[in-house]
């Protein structure tokens, strides 16, 4: 029965995305600030409350599916903060009122904070406690990312203070995310992969659709294997929402789905070639992104160092129980 209701929730999502989001709103929303009317759409829908529980007013959605529907955001394009809004309602169990961000960095100055200027609340970390700032208390420099998604300065005086959640590791909000990078990063790689098959059966050379040629087919599949790698890990880090090896989990999905961005997105220009770098072909959209939020909450390298350290404290005695322990739902 609850899968079912995933699978409605899903579906519903995605006509709402269907409806609102085109080619004509990714371009007017490349280096613009957000769409209020749109927010509003997304909103009334109650999708950004999937992580809350139903007994404090929320959807109560299983994590996997919750994070599917960030992914499906993305995989459309979708030009809000719905992921962080999501992660810091259900990282609070609050329902939050207009859209949210957050910010890993420590103390009174965040750089580049995805939708910063536009958020009502913004979730920081400082002195062991977490502040949940309105915008009434927050001075916002504007800024974009390579993809156009604002990316502000903020300098935050104060806002109300919440308890870390216990199961995040330091109370660190960059493992939070990381994972919801992660998931947007595994919705654009879909939607890159689908252009790259579609074009290669289209696209001509030789007498014959590219699709028919061995080197092609082989650049697809390993771009099909770095994307299924890299979703697995994305649901294994969903499943550990709220549990001791959430920090962990997300590490792996964080650096594996970034080093996957990095080799499909690589993939789906070799396969469009120049047009795929155009504006005029859709694939800009997805692909710089997918070189931004690379690097945003902590980059392959980071999470891989900071896997290696934990691995490393822990004894070389405790590494298989570790991986056994952290990888079960991806390989189940």
């Amino acid at each position: 029965m609850k899968e079912n209701f995933g699978e409605v929730i899903q579906g519903q999502f995605e006509k709402l995305l269907e409806t609102h989001v085109d080619r004509d709103l990714l371009e007017k929303a490349d280096g613009q600030s957000m769409f209020r009317d749109l927010w509003a759409v997304v909103e009334k829908s109650g999708f950004c409350l999937a992580l809350v529980s139903e007994s404090n007013g929320g959807i109560g959605l299983n994590p996997v599916l919750a994070f599917q529907l960030i992914t499906a955001a993305s995989y459309f394009g979708l030009p809000l903060p719905f992921g962080e809004t999501m992660v810091v309602s259900g990282a609070l169990n609050t329902p939050l009122a207009g859209p949210a961000t957050l910010s890993g960095g420590a103390g009174g100055k965040h750089p580049k904070v995805a939708y910063g200027a536009d958020a009502d609340h913004v979730l920081v970390a400082r002195d062991g406690k977490w502040l949940l700032a309105p915008a009434s208390s927050i001075t916002s420099q504007r800024g974009n990312n390579l993809a156009g998604e604002p990316r502000d300065a903020l300098l935050v005086a104060n806002g109300a203070p919440h308890d870390p959640a216990p199961w995040l590791e330091d109370g660190n909000l960059d493992s939070l995310g990381a994972l919801v990078r992660a998931a947007q990063m595994r919705g654009a790689m879909q939607r890159a992969l689908e252009m790259s098959i579609a074009y290669a059966r289209d696209r001509e050379q030789f007498g014959r659709p590219i699709s028919k040629f061995q080197a092609v087919q082989h650049m697809l599949a390993d771009a099909a294997g770095e994307l299924a790698a890299a979703g697995a890990l994305v649901d294994n880090a969903a499943e550990a929402w709220g549990g001791p090896d959430f920090t962990i989990c997300a590490a792996l999905a964080k650096s594996r789905t970034g080093e996957a961005a990095g080799k499909l997105s690589e993939i789906a220009h070799q396969v469009h070639g120049a047009i795929g770098f155009t504006k005029e072909h859709d694939l800009n959209f997805f692909s710089r992104r997918l070189w931004s939020w690379r690097d945003e909450f902590g980059s392959d390298a980071v999470w891989q160092e900071y896997i290696g350290r934990k691995v490393c404290r822990d004894g070389g005695a405790a590494l298989w129980d570790r991986i056994i322990s952290v990888t079960q739902g991806a390989v189940a």
